[in-house]
């Protein structure tokens, strides 16, 4: 796959490098610059980023960084199989808990909440660090939505680090998760006030719960070019005036529904 030639591989992680200098140095570069572009793709074209992915693991599939790598462009491309054995390889290499979360909820994509419940109370999640624990008690809540325990869901997301003044990186996902599931429980007053609070939170709009806020205030927003487009529609219409009676009429059989 094409690399554009400014990416050099010195873009990487200095852990990651050094990771790499078990290997010949041309092949080096030519694994940390596509792992540089699955970085650097990973959110805004997951499939490329994949692409990347399998290259650099063809050319190095004993470095862990690689596994690593490969396990989160699966994981942004939904292939949860393919993933989970990516990170498990990986942790193999490490013998990090760090990627344990994310192996959890690699279970819940493949159907199995209650293997990523089962992770969720392994010993393994008391050596993570809090925002690791954070992750941990956010997969399984989505597990126990997953199996349709609301309410077990909601106590789940009870912690001290949602009641917590302090805003972390993990802040505003903890209390848009918490508001969500309120809301799919009916206490809708309660959701409202938690989505307010995950926008407080939300420095670097990583959820959308300021629409989700508005939604639940009945605020609608047009769209500008949608909109000036049905006005010109209207102008052209405006000589017969006869696909505009027959749009209310539509109207109207729609309010009786």
């Amino acid at each position: 796959m094409p690399i554009p030639e400014e990416v050099t591989g010195d873009e990487i992680d200095k852990d990651v490098r050094q990771e790499l200098q078990s290997l010949p140095k041309t092949l080096a570069e030519d694994v940390a610059r596509n792992l540089v572009m699955v970085a650097r793709l990973l959110d805004e074209d997951p499939e490329a980023a994949y692409g990347y992915s399998r290259v650099a693991l063809r050319l190095a599939s004993r470095v862990a960084a690689v596994r690593e790598a490969a396990g989160f462009a699966a994981y942004a491309n939904q292939k949860y199989g393919e993933a989970l054995a990516e990170f498990r390889a990986a942790r193999r290499m490490t013998g990090s808990v760090e990627l344990w979360p994310v192996m959890a909820d690699c279970e819940r994509g493949l159907g199995r909440p209650e293997k990523a419940l089962d992770m969720a109370g392994a010993p393994e999640v008391h050596k993570l660090d809090k925002a690791g624990q954070v992750e941990m008690r956010l997969v399984a809540a989505g597990a126990r939505r997953d199996m349709g325990q609301l309410d077990a869901a909601i106590v789940t997301l009870q912690s001290p680090e949602l009641a917590s003044h302090s805003v972390q990186s993990w802040t505003a996902r903890l209390r848009y998760a918490y508001a969500d599931a309120l809301l799919a429980a009916g206490r809708e007053q309660e959701a409202r006030e938690w989505f307010a609070k995950a926008v407080e939170s939300d420095r670097d709009g990583s959820t959308d719960a300021s629409d989700r806020l508005a939604e639940l205030d009945g605020v609608e927003f047009m769209d500008a070019l949608n909109e000036n487009e049905d006005e010109g529609r209207g102008e052209t219409e405006s000589g017969s005036g006869v696909e505009r009676a027959s749009a209310e009429d539509g109207d109207e059989d729609g309010d009786e529904d």
